[in-house]
């Protein structure tokens, strides 16, 4: 079937795709989801028309494939013609859409353990001589967070320089092999979570702190934009709404710079959202009122609030009346939106409050 693999880098997806290919007897085509042009997906598709084979399309950093593209691949995931599985370090119910996920089953890769490798490093031994004593061993694992390229990577520099594998050789080559960002026991997902909930808790310095590890860890501009656009709306709401602007123009920025200027806007926006005043009122708001709608008996809407109606005459225009006018806009009364008075909202709670009291 088709399938998503998502998680962390360096911990297979790419590898077992291709092993899928080579069992099934596909022919292997491989994409990267950033730069992928959907003219080429379409003529290749062309070439198989009346083959017996289907090619396999692996689409690398699925989750940076626009809106557009992911529905281009929907007809041919729906007809089977190709074989479709894409890799992505994000979590697909938050990337891709509900028709690419419904056709597709989803699996979660997790980091390699120490067993995981110490069975890989087995068998590099078969086909290379090498030695590394126990100390040297663990840091290869542990400063490797779970990535298999990573800990190749720092091997083979150190092999080259030296049969022997020793420690002192892993930290000098380590800055040049790989990034220290995330260890075995805090990885991608573990680090954005501390992140989010520095963000949370006010505590810039935290908040830049683990900013700094996601950066330094290889993790995309582009994600860690997002989940700042995400918490401004979540986490900080109307308490103060410009954190939303600036995390929708941070968004769009380090899409364009990339790293490493990316990274200077990221720590503005970071901080600012540190420092602004927090509410999820609107976050709680929506919760409420879809637990309800999926629950409760749909609430008729008053014929004055509908297009076209004859009873449309009875709609009373607030701008007729000053800006508001007392009117019901619910079959009965209900109560979503309980806020909190930070921030802004206590502007916007006065503001409510003055117009309602002139009813």
């Amino acid at each position: 079937p088709h399938s998503i693999f998502y998680g962390p880098a360096g911990c297979g997806k790419t590898s077992f795709a291709r092993a899928v290919a080579s069992g099934a007897n596909y022919d292997f085509y491989e994409f990267d989801g950033g730069n992928l042009k959907i003219d080429d997906f379409r003529k290749i598709l062309k070439n198989y028309e009346n083959a017996l084979n289907k090619p396999l399309f692996f689409i690398d950093e699925i989750h940076r494939l626009s809106k557009t593209q992911q529905e281009a691949l929907l007809i041919p995931m729906e007809n089977y013609k190709a074989l479709v599985i894409g890799a992505s370090t994000e979590n697909p119910f938050f990337t891709l859409s509900s028709g690419i996920r419904s056709r597709s089953m989803l699996f979660e890769f997790r980091p390699l353990s120490s067993g995981d490798f110490e069975e890989l490093l087995g068998k590099i031994r078969e086909q290379i001589s090498f030695s590394i004593d126990e100390e040297a061993k663990e840091y290869l694992f542990k400063s490797s967070g779970g990535d298999a390229r990573a800990m190749l990577n720092l091997l083979e520099f150190a092999v080259t320089l030296d049969e022997n594998v020793s420690l002192e050789n892993l930290k000098t080559l380590r800055q040049n092999a790989l990034k220290e960002g995330a260890k075995e026991d805090d990885t991608h997902y573990e680090l954005a979570s501390a992140f989010i909930k520095s963000l949370r808790g006010s505590d810039e310095n935290a908040v830049i702190y683990y900013l700094a590890r996601l950066i330094d860890s290889g993790e995309s501009a582009d994600f860690i934009a997002r989940r700042m656009a995400i918490f401004a709306s979540e986490d900080i709401g109307n308490a103060n709404p410009n954190a939303l602007n600036l995390a929708a123009s941070t968004l769009s920025i380090v899409k364009e710079i990339g790293f490493p200027e990316a990274r200077i806007i990221l720590a503005q926006c970071a901080v600012y959202l540190a420092s602004s005043p927090k509410s999820n009122s609107s976050y709680n708001a929506i919760n409420a009122a879809l637990r309800y709608v999926q629950s409760e008996e749909i609430l008729k809407i008053p014929p004055y609030l509908k297009n076209h109606t004859k009873e449309s005459k009875d709609y009373l225009y607030p701008h007729d009346f000053g800006g508001w006018v007392e009117q019901k806009y619910l079959e009965k009364p209900l109560v979503f939106y309980k806020s909190k008075g930070i921030g802004f909202e206590k502007t916007l709670n006065e503001w409510l409050e003055k117009i309602r009291s002139k009813g």
